[in-house]
């Protein structure tokens, strides 16, 4: 089964700061029918202006994604990490029994633009851990790179939980293709850029297409260069 989730259908949050895109339920938005796909719990699409940011907060038992789209964010957390995340660089967090962290754009001109992802463990109350790590743009133009996985593989970031992240930018008039199998589930997001034709459905920046209980090959044409995130999950 392909379902579409127009980027129209998500709900929003904005202050004066920040402007935020909900693909699930979200703080102040619920949505019965839209409470995670799976183990996938939260994917927020955030811009935060310069100068600004989320001030000291917790997490607890959840593995969180960050990809930058645009911008730099400045991280610090309760393990004594200090980080810059830059577009290019994956950040994944496993908050375990605890953590604390900010995240702030510190950049006075600039504006960030990111996805935060949060996806479920398969294990509770573990030892909080933080990773990052940088990926030649290269190893992901016209082909699906892993960025994340439960055993580190091709030099991705370790998750705890059976779940793969892919990610991909894809030039006008280029195709890749990925084999899916039905004992699994696949959550594509657009993450920017142009159109994309996946399955022969159209897609645009912010549009997602879920995948569920689907044998065979996945294939993503692009109108235009566009950059997308491919999360591969348990049934």
């Amino acid at each position: 089964m392909f379902t579409v989730r127009k980027k129209e259908e998500r709900g929003s949050t904005e202050a004066s700061w920040l402007k935020s895109q909900h693909s699930f339920s979200f703080g102040e938005y619920y949505d019965p029918q839209n409470m995670g796909f799976g183990h996938l719990r939260v994917i927020n699409e955030d811009w935060i202006i310069p100068e600004s940011g989320f001030g000291t907060h917790g997490h607890k038992n959840m593995e969180i994604v960050t990809y930058i789209l645009a911008g730099e964010l400045t991280h610090k957390d309760s393990l004594g990490t200090g980080s810059v995340i830059r577009p290019g660089e994956v950040q994944l967090m496993s908050a375990g029994k605890g953590i604390l962290h900010s995240e702030v754009n510190a950049s006075p001109l600039a504006e960030v633009h990111l996805l935060q992802i949060w996806i479920m463990p398969n294990e509770q109350n573990t030892r909080p851990k933080y990773q990052q790590k940088a990926f030649p743009p290269e190893q992901m133009q016209n082909r699906f790179r892993l960025i994340v996985s439960p055993n580190g593989e091709n030099g991705s970031l370790m998750i705890k939980q059976d779940a793969k992240v892919l990610a991909l930018r894809l030039a006008a008039g280029q195709t890749a293709s990925v084999e899916m199998s039905a004992r699994r589930k696949y959550w594509l997001q657009v993450a920017q850029g142009g159109v994309v034709r996946a399955q022969n459905q159209p897609l645009e920046a912010g549009d997602a297409l879920a995948i569920d209980h689907e044998q065979g090959t996945l294939t993503l044409t692009a109108h235009q260069e566009t950059e997308v995130l491919l999360f591969d999950l348990p049934q």
